[in-house]
């Protein structure tokens, strides 16, 4: 089944490309790997603002680093032209806004990751991964994620 078509049945209509915030660009491919720099939760089409153990929820986080894997989606279709030219989704890091007790970055990453699982299928969307508690994300957003993906 082509990925769009998955998309669809999904719900999900990709976005558009963000504008940067500072002096980098969206994406970089070297070869057949495609690096996309990290894309903060928004919420509203504004930043997804709190801290992780403080003002939201793992739930909450999750939804968050769910939304961030479709504009992440949407900045990979702009960089390969097709998402069914997507081999294998490699890496993704992950920027968790959290307390100093918060110990819950992994379960707020799995919104990412098990959308990305989803929408390539277990052989190709499956990752490495890392998830990091930070003390703060630019903009006061919730969460962060960058991605490695391979293409064809």
């Amino acid at each position: 089944m082509s990925i769009y078509n998955t998309l669809t049945s999904l719900g999900i209509t990709l976005p558009p490309v963000a504008v940067p915030a500072a002096a980098y660009v969206p994406f970089v491919q070297t070869g057949q790997l495609v690096f996309l720099s990290g894309h903060i939760a928004r919420k509203d089409g504004k930043p997804w603002i709190g801290q992780l153990g403080k003002t939201l929820t793992t739930d909450e986080g999750k939804a968050a680093a769910r939304a961030i894997a479709i504009d992440l989606l949407g900045t990979l279709h702009a960089a390969v032209g097709d998402l069914n030219r997507v081999t294998r989704i490699v890496k993704v890091m992950s920027l968790v806004n959290s307390t100093g007790e918060f110990t819950e970055q992994h379960l707020v990453t799995n919104g990412a990751s098990e959308l990305l699982a989803q929408v390539f299928g277990p052989e190709r969307g499956t990752h490495a991964r890392s998830a990091f508690g930070v003390a703060q994300i630019p903009m006061g957003a919730c969460v962060e994620i960058e991605l490695i993906a391979e293409v064809a």
